[in-house]
């Protein structure tokens, strides 16, 4: 069990005295220290209703232990690596991770720009100077710890403590200098009886993107699950759920790479009536009050919330979420399909396991790629699928 110092006392997980602890260290604005090592790693408060919960740091979770639940796996291991100290970049004072997008937060004009093909943000960027729509739809999920999951928790994620998790992520992280947290939306779950409220906070969340008298408009970050995409008259209607009567306008051209960039995951979608399709999105408001969408990616998820990538990854995800032991799902960010990470991760445990899926058709470059990561990782343990090879092998 996990134990915390919180200003001269030192709590254990499942203390009853430590709720009172946090509620008066979060006033405080005081750290915990995990103690998992010493002389202690610095975690954050978070508040939820009235329950108050120690989250781990941005970025911080390699100067756990191994056996801690705030362990994460190197970020070598993913694509998340590829982005640190470019695209993301630590304040040790602050604990606040600052970002830079390859993505426009405004938008001159009155209407979606035309963007030629292969060039919106229904593409993932090679620049590791800077993160893609998806790229920052990943380290949310990864920041917010949706990529966590044991069988002790099934039937206990909905859409209420994903959006929670979201938002208190998205306050870790600065983008040009103003937090995240208040240009993301995400929509909070609907209830027929509470329509009205709901729809007032909706509307106020929304204020910033409406488009000004003279200047650049300002565009908020959508993340939210996909219930369908339908024609309009013109163009295309995202409909989201928990957002009933609020469509968001997707122009044609930007439908068609949509449809183009993201076949895999909409297939994917499709073909599993459990799993979740998430999009983020950047938009903007017209004159009209309408949703009117400028740049979109999309992530498949499974039941739990797990994102994954192909059929043979959702394979691993469904065997790990039968686990009782705790995994960690890997995400690509903006690495290409042609480069190895590590697909999942069992950590809680003295030497943690990397899980590796090579696809049918890895090339020598890939299977080098792969070896070279294991080999620079001695202090882990591998287990490697060969999908070309055969069946699943047993989990560790």
């Amino acid at each position: 069990m996990r134990r915390f110092k919180i200003g001269s006392e030192v709590y254990e997980e499942g203390a009853p005295d430590l709720q009172a602890a946090l509620v008066s260290a979060y006033a405080r604005t005081e750290r915990p220290l995990c103690l998992c090592r010493e002389p202690g790693c610095p975690m954050y408060i978070a508040r939820i209703g009235d329950l108050h919960l120690i989250k781990r740091m941005p970025l911080s979770g390699g100067g756990h232990d191994p056996s801690c639940d705030s362990y994460e796996s190197p970020y070598e291991l993913s694509g998340l690596g590829a982005l640190m100290g470019g695209a993301i970049q630590l304040d040790q004072q602050s604990g606040m991770a600052a970002l830079k997008l390859d993505f426009s937060l405004s938008k001159t004009g009155s209407r979606a720009a035309s963007v030629p093909a292969g060039q919106s943000s229904a593409s993932v960027t090679s620049d590791p100077r800077r993160m893609s729509l998806r790229g920052l739809l990943h380290y949310l999920w990864h920041e917010a710890e949706l990529t966590v999951w044991t069988s002790r928790w099934a039937g206990k994620r909905h859409w209420w403590n994903v959006r929670w998790h979201l938002l208190e992520a998205a306050g870790q992280m600065t983008v040009r200098g103003g937090s995240l947290a208040d240009i993301l939306f995400v929509p909070e779950p609907f209830r027929a009886e509470n329509k009205e409220a709901i729809e007032q906070r909706r509307n106020a969340a929304l204020a910033p993107a409406l488009p000004p008298k003279s200047g650049p408009r300002k565009l908020l970050v959508l993340v939210g699950e996909v219930k369908e995409i339908v024609p309009a008259r013109s163009g295309q209607k995202l409909v989201i759920r928990h957002l009933p009567g609020f469509p968001f306008i997707i122009d044609d051209a930007l439908h068609r790479r949509l449809r183009g960039r993201f076949e895999k995951e909409l297939s994917l979608w499709e073909a599993d009536s459990n799993s979740h399709l998430m999009t983020i999105a950047t938009f903007g408001l017209n004159p009209a009050g309408l949703a009117i969408v400028e740049e979109i990616a999309l992530m498949v998820v499974s039941e739990n919330w797990i994102p994954y990538e192909t059929v043979p990854e959702k394979r691993l995800v469904d065997a790990l979420g039968r686990l009782r032991e705790m995994s960690v799902k890997g995400l690509r960010y903006d690495l290409q399909t042609d480069q190895p990470i590590a697909n999942a991760l069992l950590q809680n445990r003295q030497e943690p396991i990397a899980l590796f899926v090579v696809p049918a058709g890895a090339d020598e470059a890939f299977e080098a790629s792969l070896q070279d990561m294991i080999a620079n990782r001695p202090e882990m343990g591998a287990w490697t699928w060969r999908v070309g090879d055969g069946e699943m092998p047993a989990l560790p």
